[in-house]
């Protein structure tokens, strides 16, 4: 469990101009945050358009960021949607070659009882060939997992080790901080509550904003799990506006506009997707320049 203690990023997915895979850019993007000193990646989540991404461009991903990384950190897999049935055939024929966990989105826009949730996990959980982090995210998904739910899962399936919740529901949290078996994994999917999160037992967090700024953001995590919150606190005040300026127009938009500011990977998007405006982009500029 302790290969998921820290800062994971949710990595983009570089495209060039004509809307292919850009595999330069995503091994420099690889490479710049395991430099930065992350502690592990996560290939192909939300973050990494992964809804506008086809089977066989997912296969070539995985099987290239896998040899790239070479096991210097832990690699996960994003596979999650709305059919139950095509993620439980995808994880039948992956290649676990390089990874050592999933995450997996509560499906979206089917909108589920929590009864179909339970049921939708527990067809993942018996198929899959890695353990499973939940992923919790009412704001895309339109439903929540609530907390009952994810104890439900945590005690019921040993291969679902953890959760990555993004709900922004203190009491949930809370809940389920409390309730759950103590190996399985709460982490943080909101960057702005990432130190507040592991204040309260938090194993880390899986960032966006640690795409561009990974070492700062991982400094911040590691001070915050070894309890040093003098030292983390000015670091989270420090990244508060550039956190706010990278949503502001939507996620992944606003990190591929720092990457490109980094030299990492251009900004382009598939649609629906499209750039920043100019001015949230230069003002995305200022704040990153003052960081680094």
């Amino acid at each position: 469990m302790n290969k998921f203690w820290g800062t994971g990023v949710a990595m983009v997915t570089p495209f060039n101009n004509d809307g292919s895979i850009d595999y330069h850019g995503l091994e420099k993007l690889i490479n710049y945050l395991i430099q930065g000193g992350v502690e592990y990646l996560v290939s192909l989540g939300t973050t990494g358009e992964s809804a506008t991404i086809d089977k066989s461009e997912k296969k070539a991903i995985w099987e290239f960021t896998a040899q790239v990384v070479d096991k210097r950190v832990p690699l996960v897999a994003g596979i999650g949607g709305n059919s139950t049935r095509e993620i439980t055939d995808t994880l039948r024929h992956f290649n676990t070659n390089g990874f050592a966990a999933i995450l997996s989105v509560s499906p979206y826009y089917n909108k589920p009882t929590q009864n179909g949730i339970y049921a939708h996990y527990k067809s993942i959980a018996e198929v899959s060939p890695l353990p499973i982090i939940l992923y919790n995210v009412p704001s895309r998904t339109g439903s929540n997992i609530t907390a009952e739910t994810t104890l439900r899962l945590a005690h019921d399936f040993k291969t679902i080790i953890g959760i990555k919740e993004a709900s922004d529901n203190f009491n949930q949290f809370n809940e389920i901080m409390r309730d759950k078996p103590t190996d399985f994994l709460f982490i943080s999917g909101d960057d702005p509550v990432a130190l507040p999160l592991i204040a309260m037992g938090a194993a880390g967090i899986i960032s966006v904003i640690g795409n561009a700024i990974p070492q700062i953001f991982s400094t911040m995590t590691r001070a915050c799990l070894s309890g040093d919150f003098t030292e983390a606190r000015p670091l989270h005040y420090r990244i508060i506006e550039f956190t706010r300026l990278i949503f502001s127009e939507g996620s992944p938009a606003g990190i591929k506009a720092a990457l490109k500011q980094v030299g990492i990977c251009e900004d382009y998007l598939r649609l629906p997707l499209v750039n920043v405006n100019p001015e949230t982009y230069h003002r995305i500029y200022k704040e990153l320049a003052a960081l680094i």
